[in-house]
Formats: C-alpha cells, sequence, structure tokens
C-alpha cells in the first residue's frame, strides 16, 4: 500500500489515493496506522476518492480510526496531495462531509480553502461555542502557554456532549490569536487544527459585524483566516489559508 504523508502547521495526515478504490481500511487498521509508535503516526488519515460532478472526494479519519468531521488543515494538504497527483491545477474544488469546498493553492505554495459558512454560534461566560464543519468550544485565557491542555481540554470535551466536543483555549495578543487545541478522536493536544482557528478567529469579532482578518499562531505555525458577517451569530466567506507541505512517502503491508 503506498502512502504519503503531508502536514499543515504541524497537523500531520496519511494519504491514500484511492481513486480506485482498492483500500478498504478496518477502524483498527487505520488506529494502527496512525500510530506514532506502532505505524506511520499522524493525527488522522485520508482518502482521495473519486466522485461526480468534483474533482474528488475527501475521506477524513481520526487518529483513533473513527470516520471524523471536517479537517481544516487535512482539507489543505489533500489539496495539495491531488495536486501532485496531476488532478488539480491551481484550483481545486471537492467534495467533503459538510459539503462541497473551493481551494487555491498560493504562488507561495500555500493553500486558501473555502470553509462552510458558519451560523448559530452561540456565546456564553468566557467561551463561545459554534461548528465551522467540526464542533468547537473556544475558550479566552491571559496567558495560553500556561494552560494545561490535556487536562482542562479533556475534561471540557468529555463533559460538553455524548458525542464531545474539540477545545481551543486561545489568548489575544499584538496582532494575531495564539490558539492551542484539544482535538477529540486524537485525544490529545494537536500543534493545530484548522477548523478551531477558523472558531477562534471568528469568535474574535463578538458581536462586530463587517469583513475581518486574522492572523492565528499555532505550536506548529501560523495561520490566517479571513471572513464577513452580517449578523453577530452567523459568519461567510470564510476562508483558511495557511501551508500543506509534503514530508514524506512510502508503502506498508495492506492487512
Amino acid at each position: 500500500m503506498k502512502f504519503y504523508k503531508y502536514q499543515g502547521t504541524g497537523n500531520d495526515f496519511i494519504l491514500l489515493d484511492n481513486r480506485e478504490g482498492a483500500h478498504r481500511l478496518s477502524t483498527e487498521r487505520i488506529e494502527q496506522l496512525c500510530n506514532r509508535r506502532m505505524g506511520i503516526g499522524a493525527d488522522g488519515l485520508m482518502l482521495l476518492e473519486h466522485t461526480d460532478g468534483y474533482d474528488f472526494r475527501m475521506v477524513y479519519y481520526n487518529a483513533d480510526g473513527r470516520e471524523s468531521t471536517m479537517c481544516g488543515n487535512g482539507g489543505r494538504c489533500i489539496v495539495a496531495f491531488a495536486h501532485m497527483l496531476g488532478i488539480v491545477g491551481n484550483k481545486a474544488r471537492f467534495m467533503a462531509i459538510d459539503g462541497p469546498h473551493d481551494a487555491l493553492i498560493n504562488s507561495d505554495g500555500t493553500v486558501s480553502l473555502h470553509m462552510k459558512n458558519v451560523s448559530g454560534i452561540v456565546s456564553g461566560e468566557g467561551h463561545v461555542i459554534m461548528d465551522t464543519g467540526s464542533p468547537h468550544y473556544v475558550k479566552w485565557v491571559p496567558d495560553v502557554a500556561g494552560v494545561n491542555v490535556f487536562a482542562e481540554g479533556r475534561s471540557i470535551r468529555t463533559g460538553h456532549s455524548e458525542a464531545g466536543i474539540n477545545v481551543n483555549f486561545a489568548q489575544v495578543a499584538e496582532n494575531r490569536l495564539i490558539v492551542r487545541t484539544y482535538e477529540r478522536g486524537v485525544e490529545d493536544e494537536t500543534l493545530s487544527c484548522g477548523t478551531g482557528v477558523t472558531a477562534v478567529a471568528i469568535a474574535a469579532s463578538g458581536g462586530q459585524t463587517g469583513s475581518f482578518v486574522h492572523f492565528i499562531e499555532t505550536p506548529g505555525g501560523q495561520l490566517k483566516v479571513t471572513y464577513a458577517k452580517d449578523t453577530a451569530d452567523a459568519a461567510h466567506d470564510v476562508v483558511l489559508t495557511g501551508p500543506a507541505v509534503f514530508v514524506f512517502e512510502g508503502s506498508i503491508d495492506e492487512r
């Protein structure tokens, strides 16, 4: 089985070309492949598949082997993968679990991914909840470096709902937002989360309306999010921009 490894600001993925439908992996096998000691190692695994009317279909699995909701960094990486395979040029339109997405490969190699429109933003005491393709809880903190992301993130993740929620700890700094994320399915802090930084950027505008640009610093690097708001609880024209980097390729016994 030929595989490829990509990363977007440290959020890393195993990618498989499954246009012929040859790869049928069990939950246990995906979990093993994503294991950093017993397998290839990754935050998730993606299948690039054929689908009518689009350049390809993105099927995303978390490191626990279960198919999951949208992954923003993964979406950018699979566009770079499709470009490497010769499926797309500098533009792509693909289908994901949350609907269609358009993407552009920029001249500097970064990928700009159009995310889903966001509605039903709920603000609470010191936190904001929204769905940016995946459900996210944004908690504002004065010093994100001092947060025990694993312990506090896990507590919020499991206590929120039966399905759980991704948890982002965010700090407002000069000219940027600083974010650390606990991801469900990985069940740990990841170096970056695309749908997570998108949620933080939208949350940062509060009740304001207009057009916004935010630069977000994660442990794995910097991302940019642009969007517009006509009302306080919804955002549209949401675009996530950042690197999508090929790491290595290899083969492994398929079983």
